[in-house]
């Protein structure tokens, strides 16, 4: 009798440590990296340059300096050059329950002057160029079996034919935004790279995906001098680098900060200093900083203190901004929130939702395609799905 207690005491408590061990484990931040195309399917080939190469590469780097993080398991849809269709990429991140789903390519063009980045969300855009990107890029199922009837009929030819779709992907629409957006402020700020925005578009890859899912167009191929770069260990460990951070920096401000959650710039060299006998101190020279006029007092205004209210977020970016119109495209009431390694600026401020669409409206109207509405209760940002039910 004793020895059965003492068993049974010792399993609860086995699997009392499982448990633990399975709630930690559970917390983590989870995200899918894809590198576009593979084996057969070379993607975009100008100059020497292959596509599926170049993000593989840049993937496996990206993946490599976010598993440093203990609070990010990495998953990946292929680590080396093989075909995997486009809904089984989906699924990867489906059955692995990611945070976020992140598709990396390499742009093209016929105009070998074209550059820069973009970031695409899922979406119904009927702008021109933004469906012939996803065309370029959904062509890929014709090089999968039974195709038509595995994409229920979906056209890569047309891809405006995914339109009766459109109730699924908004559920994540805004998060995707938010993560889209955070990636090319990092590209503007730590790259000085040109940026080409946040779109939207068709894509089969995101349209499978049930969590926020971005595809980045790291830059053109079809350029000589970009695609020389996107082709470089340089290159590719400076934009590698780059999403990385991009990734921390909307965990942290999503899913809160950890411990690892180091943001590195891309210039910074991680050397040993080299110290010799001969090393004289040379005398630091004083920059005083001038002062800083105080921001205006009616363009900021503090959180509620109680219920709730929305907001509408304009962008994130690691610089600091004053609050005036000039710098907001003519918008008054601007706030902001967050620290020095990233700043959210945000417009309006309301209890009523109704309301709050029609600034979301406004802001848009003014050249902000990417905002979105956030929501806070009693100063602490929640859900919008969250505010709505109170």
């Amino acid at each position: 009798m004793e020895l059965s207690k003492s068993y049974r005491k010792t399993f609860k408590l086995v699997a009392l440590l499982l448990l633990v061990c399975t709630a930690s484990f559970s917390q983590k931040f989870k995200v899918t990296l894809d590198a576009g195309h593979g084996a057969h399917d070379y993607g975009a080939v100008y100059h020497g340059h292959i596509e599926k190469n170049i993000t593989l590469a840049v993937v496996l780097k990206v993946g490599k300096i976010l598993e440093k993080n203990s609070g990010i398991d990495v998953i990946y849809t292929r680590k080396t050059d093989v075909f995997i269709d486009l809904i089984e990429r989906a699924n990867i991140a489906n059955r692995a329950d990611a945070n976020i789903f992140v598709s990396i390519h390499c742009n093209a063009n016929k105009n070998n002057a074209a550059d820069g980045s973009e970031t695409y969300v899922m979406g119904m855009s009927k702008n021109a160029s933004n469906l012939e990107a996803a065309k370029r890029e959904n062509a890929v199922v014709t090089l999968e079996k039974d195709y038509k009837q595995k994409y229920e009929g979906f056209d890569p030819n047309h891809p405006e034919s995914m339109i009766g779709l459109t109730l699924m992907q908004e559920e994540y629409l805004d998060n995707s935004i938010a993560l889209a957006g955070t990636i090319q402020n990092h590209f503007i700020d730590e790259l000085d790279k040109k940026s080409r925005g946040v779109k939207q578009a068709p894509y089969m890859v995101l349209h499978k995906a049930y969590m926020p899912r971005v595809l980045i167009e790291m830059g053109f191929i079809s350029n000589p001098v970009e695609g020389a770069k996107l082709d470089s260990e340089e290159g590719q460990n400076e934009i590698a680098q780059t999403i990385a951070n991009a990734i921390i920096s909307y965990k942290k401000e999503y899913f809160g900060a950890g411990d690892g959650d180091e943001i590195v710039k891309p210039s910074q060299k991680i050397e040993p200093s080299k110290v010799t006998t001969d090393t004289v101190a040379k005398p630091k020279t004083v920059v005083k900083t001038p002062e800083k006029k105080p921001e205006p007092k009616t363009e900021i205004k503090p959180e509620a203190p109680v219920g709730v209210i929305f907001k509408v977020q304009l962008s994130a970016s690691s610089k600091k901004l004053d609050l005036t119109p000039s710098n907001f495209k003519g918008l008054q009431n601007i706030s902001m929130s967050g620290d020095a390694s990233l700043y959210r600026y945000m417009y309006g401020e309301t209890s009523s939702y109704e309301a709050a669409k029609q600034l979301l409206q406004e802001a848009k109207s003014k050249g902000y395609a990417s905002a979105f509405l956030i929501a806070f209760k009693n100063g602490k940002k929640i859900d919008v799905k969250e505010a709505l039910k109170q």
